[in-house]
């Protein structure tokens, strides 16, 4: 089976686009990468890392230094699918990324987005 194109995207390129999609609902970068950290167990300064070595979204998910056991919660859809009926565990992880994102932009409370 052919691995769908995403997985060798680099995070890096997409990244400016989660952060214009916040900005433009009055959210901020800062809550952008707090999302990612919560989500990857990133820190900022390995998120960065990761981000200036233009990671694939492959690898930035195999090698995510704690994924957060509380990311199963995370429901909705995304690009008109399901995230809790995705069957493969890394384009599973990449949709939670996008659901988290959306809610984000939407006004959700930050809170709320990092099931508290």
């Amino acid at each position: 089976m052919m691995k769908h194109r995403i997985y060798s995207v680099s995070v890096a390129s997409v990244y400016p686009h989660y952060v214009a999609k916040a900005e433009k609902k009055g959210r901020t970068k800062a809550e952008v990468d707090e999302i990612i950290c919560w989500l990857t167990g990133h820190s900022r300064q390995s998120l960065d890392d990761q981000l200036a070595e233009k990671t694939n979204f492959e690898d930035f998910f195999a090698q995510a230094p704690q994924m957060n056991p509380s990311r199963s919660s995370i429901t909705g859809v995304v690009c008109g699918v399901r995230v809790e009926d995705i069957q493969e565990a890394t384009m599973r992880e990449i949709r939670y990324l996008g659901k988290l994102i959306d809610e984000l932009a939407k006004g959700k409370a930050m809170e709320k987005i990092l099931r508290k």
